[in-house]
């Protein structure tokens, strides 16, 4: 089959700039909407299966599996399992047994603030930060019990919505109706801990009036989740379900599911209404065009010969918006923090993200192209000569 040079496709391009212009300006926004979905979709999944260590067990209140925020357990539960079960992990002398404390509380940033922010706080002991090793304090100290201290983490300002300035180590926050001062701050990436505010767990409890715990979380060493598991449906009084903590966060993903599907069907909805506007723009591009097709043809040239021209000048086209809005997506939403129900998380650009990018591209280029100049070729040569 005899084929157009290529220089041909590239040298259409410049014959209307302010269409060539317009193409790579429609082109970029649908693949950038494209990249943000995916970006809020890959970023919510990756925060909550990071957020769960495959070697750590959660104990919670039976009918609770769903949310740690109402499981309400014993506060003798983490010394009974490190007395019960052998196998937990244990480090000089330390078992890697966790109590804590899970909630959602009402914070203010200042004690006259006529602004109350929703906080996802959690009552912890030293002992956290053996099961939890994503958690890394990058300023400052731990809060001491007894204090009145506390320990953001780094998306917590975007959780509560208030500048990071406030959340600085030696500034306050305020709840029962007392100042906690904040001694550090730390970071857990892409974990739904790194939005929370970690508190001595005594004081939460008195703060709450609560003497309960939510959960308690363990790491296994030569002890299995079925060790765990029979040692809690045999202590029938403590109403205990044991979980791996990877299940519980996976069980999480599985509920935002409808919410993922809105952002897909929503960036869907966008694309397709920029996919008719460059259908519109290829119409009036190749409308005026239909003797230059005619008269190619009469030079020998088939209609495949033409498709293939017009692919490559569409591709080129959308490879420079796909390029742009890649850039654009690097630059500026890569590591985005974006706030949910159970705290924040950071919008995530990675390769699957970029190949999601560069496909709807390549899907729009070829889409918007093939109907316009189908409708171009179906006039007969001698008809398509005429056209004025």
């Amino acid at each position: 089959m005899r084929l157009l040079p290529f220089e041909y496709a590239v040298r259409n391009l410049g014959r209307s700039p302010l269409r060539l212009c317009a193409s790579i300006i429609g082109g970029a926004l649908v693949v950038l909407l494209v990249m943000a979905a995916g970006a809020f979709v890959r970023g919510m999944e990756k925060s909550l299966t990071v957020s769960g260590n495959e070697k750590n067990v959660i104990l919670l209140g039976a009918g609770s599996e769903e949310s740690l925020e109402r499981s309400q357990i014993g506060m003798n539960v983490p010394t009974l399992v490190a007395a019960s079960v052998d196998g937990i992990k244990r480090r000089l002398g330390t078992d890697y047994v966790s109590p804590e404390v899970h909630m959602a509380l009402v914070v203010k940033a200042e004690r006259d603030d006529a602004f109350d922010y929703q906080a996802v706080v959690r009552g912890v002991t030293e002992n956290a930060f053996l099961v939890h090793p994503q958690v890394q304090i990058i300023e400052g100290r731990p809060p001491r019990m007894g204090e009145y201290e506390l320990m953001v983490g780094a998306l917590a300002a975007t959780r509560l919505d208030v500048a990071p300035k406030k959340l600085h180590v030696g500034e306050s926050l305020w709840f029962d109706n007392r100042a906690w001062t904040i001694t550090g701050q730390f970071t857990a990436p892409q974990t739904v801990m790194d939005a929370e505010i970690w508190v001595p767990l005594t004081d939460l409890q008195i703060a709450t009036r609560r003497d309960t715990l939510s959960c308690v979380v363990l790491t296994l060493g030569e002890a299995t989740i079925t060790d765990v598991d029979i040692w809690a449906k045999q202590r029938l009084d403590l109403e205990l379900v044991a979980m791996r903590e990877r299940d519980y966060y996976a069980s999480l993903s599985a509920f935002y599911r409808p919410v993922r599907m809105m952002v897909w069907a929503t960036a869907a909805l966008i694309a397709l209404g920029g996919l008719f506007g460059g259908f519109n723009t290829m119409y009036a591009a190749f409308g005026a065009r239909v003797r230059e097709l005619a008269a190619l043809q009469t030079l020998g040239y088939p209609r495949r010969a033409l498709i293939v021209s017009f692919l490559q000048e569409s591709l080129l086209m959308t490879s420079i918006g796909a390029i742009a809005a890649i850039a654009i997506a690097r630059v500026f939403l890569d590591g985005l923090a974006v706030r949910f129900s159970m705290g924040a998380f950071a919008l995530l650009v990675d390769a699957r993200v970029l190949a999601f990018g560069l496909l709807a591209g390549l899907l729009l280029a070829i889409v918007g192209v093939i109907p316009p100049l189908w409708s171009c070729l179906r006039l007969p040569i001698v008809e398509a000569l005429r056209t004025g």
